[in-house]
Order: C-alpha cells, then structure tokens, then sequence
C-alpha cells in the first residue's frame, strides 16, 4: 500500500511543494531550514527568517496544521443553537460577571482600608515624633 503524499504534487512549483513538506513536517522542519541556510548563504537564511516571521510560521499557531482551528478570544458568547444550553451560559457568565464585579469592589475596600490603616499609623509615628522633639526642645531649654 503506497502512502499518498500531499506535498508531490507535479502541478505545484518546488517552492510550493516545499513549503508544503517543511508544513508537514511541522515548525522544526522550518527553524531547522532557516539556521542550514544561514550556514550555507546567509542571505538566504534571512529571506527565509523573513518569510517564516511575515506568515506566521515562528507563532504558536505555526504552520497550517492548525489554521482552521483557531478560536477567537470571544467564543463563550457565540451562540451554541440549543436555546436551553444557551440561556444557561448566559446566566452563569451574568452570576459570574456580578461575582467578579463584587469580589473587585471587596478588593478595593480593603486595599482602601490597609491605605488608611498605613496612613493613620504614619500620622500617629509623625505625631510622636513631633511631640517627642517638642519634649526635647523644652527640656533644653
């Protein structure tokens, strides 16, 4: 059984069936590619390093295995199409949004009260201070 192979296309330039080997091969292929053409003619090696950086290819969703694949940041508020999962998502992300919107406003309260209990306690330590130095200026005196 022959196994059939993507990339050997005979109506596919080279440049296109390498491009598709070096993307079967996956983002080591590439990197591998780019430093042994530096070794042999650097020019080259930079061409390519451009190449791979202007389509994406050095990112975390590198070569084209996983371009149909990618999610948006704002998946959790597309519609599913059953109404009863969707109203439940939309509920909890409301609880969860209030609960986030309360736990920071709980956060800021306190953050507040540690800021005044700082503040207070420089006052008191200044106002030592102060009447310590008064005591001292009086008694030289």
């Amino acid at each position: 059984m022959t196994q059939a192979v993507p990339y050997s296309s005979p109506s596919q330039g080279w440049f296109a069936r390498a491009e598709a080997w070096l993307d079967d091969k996956g983002k080591g292929a590439w990197i591998a590619a780019m430093v042994l053409s530096f070794i042999a003619f650097w020019p080259i090696g930079l061409a390519l390093l451009f190449y791979m950086i202007t389509t994406k290819r050095l990112g975390s969703g590198s070569c084209r295995k996983g371009r149909g694949k990618r999610h948006t940041r704002f998946t959790a508020t597309r519609a599913s199409g059953n109404t009863a999962f969707d109203a439940y998502k939309e509920e909890t992300l409301r609880r969860l949004q209030e609960e986030q919107h309360s736990f920071e406003a709980f956060l800021e309260r306190l953050r507040d009260a540690k800021d005044k209990a700082e503040f207070d306690q420089f006052m008191d330590e200044r106002a030592e201070a102060h009447t310590a130095g008064e005591e001292r200026a009086t008694e030289k005196a």
